[in-house]
């Protein structure tokens, strides 16, 4: 009978083949994917698009590694090696949003990310915030389920992790929570901050690791709460919690739980570590002591880059350009419903990482951003009284959008779209900082 130190090595052994068959799986769904949206971008005269997509889908992904030591990847020894990585918002699964993917054969949510897909298959890696549930039906608000085809439609457009530790992780339960990981690990997206078991937590120790071209990159991810639920006795540390009393006021920061999992972080001596973080109060511009507190914390642990959402406003991103460190406190709403103010548009962030291949030194040495916007298309309706159906739902590079729009495009945006474009990018230039 095989002995229990057995059984744990041979359970990382498949789960290691599993992630390497869904990193397969990823590449060829990508280029799938991306050659036929290079077929369409040529018959519209888009040849940059076609040219970053094609070789995005030509470039190996990010291999990853849970939460297990690893040994050291290959690194050259001279000269610099520089990356990318692009962070998203919030992913918001609404009855609007489940929505905008349907067709007359099920789901397909193609056209909606198809201008955003060269930001995010441009980078070496990808990451959102997904707050959804991948666990059946019925889709949409009530219980935030959405369509397997939504989460499909991300890893094919250059997605490579979701961050799952905020308000949706127990929406469907514990049951629900360990459906959507595998969903999602299904589609070749690695959930961050959300585990299906108490052998995953073990296994993981609350993080996850990614060699990135030779940069070791460790994401972290923790939430505030989850829509006041908490974790049944059983499931301690199933999710990453920021505070101790996660139920009720977010007083309370566990700096012990959080201080064990950066700890553990720590000594896998990553170049550069990221934490995702659903944090603050929605729909405003306030960033609370406590998360000041939680701020410096992390930062004091090792963390270099500190990614905010939960707001659906874009917040102030801070590059510290002296220690190469970022605090990023809301990056707002990637895709969601757009109907409150200042909702429909926000950013995709890019970092740039740069490694000293001599000496080993790795920061943050460049922050950009690509402000985008969520913009829905009517159509009129033929009977006279009806209502207006919606035709389309887009989420638009800003200034591309702007641009074609002056340029008069055949598929330009309308005035109305236009005019509220120029006033996002100007609220966002604001919201950019360096210090």
């Amino acid at each position: 009978m095989a002995s229990e130190h057995e059984k744990t090595r041979q359970r990382q052994l498949r789960r290691r083949e599993e992630d390497k068959k869904r990193r397969q799986q990823q590449k060829l769904r990508r280029r799938r994917i991306l050659m036929g949206m290079a077929a369409a971008a040529v018959a519209l005269g888009l040849c940059a698009l076609v040219i970053m997509l094609v070789r995005h889908a030509a470039t190996p992904g990010p291999e990853a590694v849970t939460g297990e030591t690893v040994p050291a990847p290959t690194r050259p020894v001279t000269g610099q090696t520089v990356i990318h990585l692009a962070f998203g918002g919030d992913l918001v699964v609404t009855d609007k949003t489940v929505a905008a993917g349907v067709t007359p054969d099920g789901y397909d949510y193609k056209d909606v990310f198809l201008d955003v897909a060269p930001l995010l298959a441009g980078a070496d890696a990808s990451v959102l915030n997904f707050e959804g549930n991948l666990c059946g039906t019925p889709y949409g608000s009530a219980d935030g389920k959405a369509p397997p085809e939504l989460a499909a439609a991300l890893s094919a457009m250059g997605v490579d992790m979701v961050q799952m530790a905020n308000s949706y992780a127990l929406k469907n339960g514990l049951l629900g929570m360990e459906q959507t990981l595998e969903g999602l690990r299904r589609q070749g997206l690695e959930p961050v901050g959300a585990f299906a078991s108490q052998e995953e937590v073990q296994r993981q120790k609350g993080f996850t690791l990614r060699s990135i071209h030779g940069v070791k990159v460790a994401f972290v991810a923790f939430t505030k709460g989850m829509d006041d639920l908490g974790l049944p006795v059983g499931a301690e540390g199933q999710v990453n919690l920021l505070y101790t009393d996660y139920t009720s006021t977010y007083q309370k920061v566990d700096k012990e739980g959080i201080g064990k999992i950066l700890d553990a972080v720590e000594l896998e001596k990553p170049d550069i570590t990221v934490a995702l973080v659903h944090w603050g109060s929605e729909y405003n511009q306030q960033v609370s002591q406590s998360q000041k507190d939680i701020a410096s914390l992390m930062q004091k642990k090792g963390v270099d880059a500190i990614i905010g959402t939960h707001s659906h406003h874009l917040q102030d991103v801070v590059y510290h350009e002296e220690t190469g460190t970022v605090v990023a406190w809301s990056l707002g709403d990637f895709f969601g419903d757009g109907e409150r103010a200042g909702t429909d548009s926000s950013i995709i962030l890019d970092l740039e990482i740069t490694r000293d291949n001599a000496t080993g030194e790795t920061r943050i040495s460049g922050v950009g951003y690509d402000p985008i916007c969520t913009v829905t298309t009517m159509t009129e309706p033929e009977e006279e009284g009806a209502e207006p159906e919606i035709s389309s739902v887009r989420i638009l590079r800003i200034r591309e959008a702007i641009e074609g729009y002056e340029a008069n495009s055949v598929d330009k945006v309308d005035t109305a779209t236009y005019e509220a474009m120029k006033a996002a990018l100007s609220r966002i230039g604001k919201k950019i900082k360096t210090e």
